[in-house]
């Protein structure tokens, strides 16, 4: 698969099969998140990977009792163990370098016929005790991975012309 067609193909996906992931899956997976690219080459991601269903149990009511995070196979928990660089732009590196490395995740999942959905709604604290994360890292992000177990709706995306324009601004 392309990555235009993978790009095309990328949906957030709240139903899993049952099926786990490969570790050889995983293993491309978390080489193309290494190879991600991060603000002055920091990498400063870390990533928890959860298999264990109990454990899975636990980060689901740690995210709002979301069930198909217990449901799926695989629950990342995407970290930045940092000292909060702020780039030039004034924007701190990690939370950007953490949304590319993510981003590189779910291209390469749906490019091996899995399928992810990244989690805002948990409370940074809770994931730390269950995964026993040290105080100092940044919990930003969970991520679900697994066979997808529904079919993919029609993405809603605004037209170009609304989102684009050259040489200045609208």
């Amino acid at each position: 698969m392309d990555v235009f067609e993978a790009i095309k193909e990328r949906r957030s996906v709240r139903a899993y099969d049952d099926k786990p992931v490969e570790k050889e899956k995983l293993g491309k997976i978390f080489e193309a998140a290494r190879l991600a690219p991060s603000a002055c080459n920091f990498q400063e991601w870390r990533f928890v990977i959860v298999t264990e269903k109990p454990k899975r149990e636990k980060l689901m009511e740690a995210a709002n009792n979301q069930k198909f995070v217990a449901e799926a196979p695989v629950v990342i928990a995407c970290c930045a163990e940092t000292d909060e660089h702020i780039m030039r732009c004034g924007e701190l590196c990690y939370p950007i370098d953490i949304a590319i490395v993510i981003d590189h995740i779910t291209l390469a999942a749906v490019a091996l016929g899995l399928g992810t959905c990244w989690i805002g709604s948990f409370y940074p604290e809770k994931i730390k005790k269950v995964l026993n994360i040290p105080e100092s890292v940044k919990v930003v992000e969970l991520l679900t991975l697994g066979y997808p177990a529904d079919s993919p709706h029609p993405k809603n995306r605004k037209s170009l012309k609304e989102i684009v324009s050259f040489e200045e601004w609208g």
